[in-house]
């Protein structure tokens, strides 16, 4: 039985993915910063705040794969500051080094579609990067200090760059969560102003982003840099409309055009790992709602 460390495991992506490997037969172990109750298939390990213990828990666990989804991730009311940027950077070269001292590990390192600067046209993996503030910055030093290794020392190593994905496991802090919570509680004045900003991206279910990265597992091609997103344009005005019906939008302020948006290309992700959408961003909402 295969057995695979999960950084960031209480986040969404943690969550779904530590299902799915157990469904998969896999032994998971799950890196946490908050200690909880643990059962015999899942088992979860407490790093301290200073993430001196590593390697000594790595090295107890002696791992086949680690899937780095560990780090803090800004909402549209939480900053990155600098301090975030310099223990995460730190957390993450802790890993990319302990990898290259033990290179039989697979190492699936998670980045994200901020690291592109915003454009109108799809983004591949070999688009330049653009650092715009220390959310950016923090995932493109990862990626060049992973890649430097790989390329000296023969890793067995990925940089998977996602794009914006959701689920009903979703932080609450985020944008659709906040938009269910809006429709639920009938907030007019906050759906106003979101229906007003015009926002739209490529948004995908978080199970879809998930499954990729299992197939990434089981791949022996290991890819510097892959994509996973929907390929695709969706307004989350579209959202808002579905699930709020009694709202007269000729009404509204004039909405803001012309928005620039990032557009993964997801071509060699369904070429290198045969992965492929089977659900959507309105599922995802679909099932938040329900949820909530």
């Amino acid at each position: 039985m295969k057995k695979v460390i999960i950084t960031g495991a209480n986040g969404q992506d943690g969550v779904i993915l530590s299902k799915l490997l157990i469904k998969k037969k896999y032994l998971v172990y799950k890196f946490i910063k908050k200690k909880i109750k643990s059962n015999r298939k899942n088992y979860f390990i407490t790093l301290n705040k200073k993430f001196y213990n590593i390697k000594k828990e790595i090295d107890k666990i002696q791992p086949n794969i680690i899937i780095h989804l560990g780090s803090d991730n800004p909402s549209y009311n939480k900053k990155f500051l600098y301090k975030d940027y310099k223990k995460n950077l730190f957390f993450t070269k802790k890993i990319i080094d302990y990898v290259t001292n033990n290179n039989h590990i697979k190492l699936i390192l998670v980045s994200s579609s901020k690291i592109f600067k915003k454009n109108t046209k799809k983004v591949t993996e070999d688009s330049p990067v653009y650092a715009n503030d220390y959310y950016s910055k923090f995932r493109i030093e990862s990626a060049n200090y992973l890649l430097a290794k790989k390329n000296k020392h023969k890793l067995n190593a990925t940089v998977l760059i996602l794009f914006n994905h959701d689920s009903k496991f979703r932080n609450p802090r985020f944008l659709l969560p906040r938009l269910i919570k809006a429709i639920k509680k009938n907030n007019i004045n906050f759906l106003k102003e979101i229906y007003h900003q015009n926002i739209s991206g490529d948004f995908s279910h978080a199970e879809d982003i998930c499954n990729g990265i299992y197939l990434l597992i089981k791949k022996n091609k290991n890819p510097d840099k892959l994509i996973l997103s929907s390929g695709k344009r969706t307004y989350i005005n579209k959202i808002i409309k579905k699930f709020n019906k009694k709202i007269n939008f000729a009404k509204f302020k004039k909405k803001i055009k012309n928005q620039n948006i990032i557009i993964g290309n997801n071509r060699l992700a369904k070429k290198i790992i045969g992965w492929k959408i089977n659900k959507n961003v309105i599922k995802a909402a679909n099932e938040i709602y329900k949820n909530y």
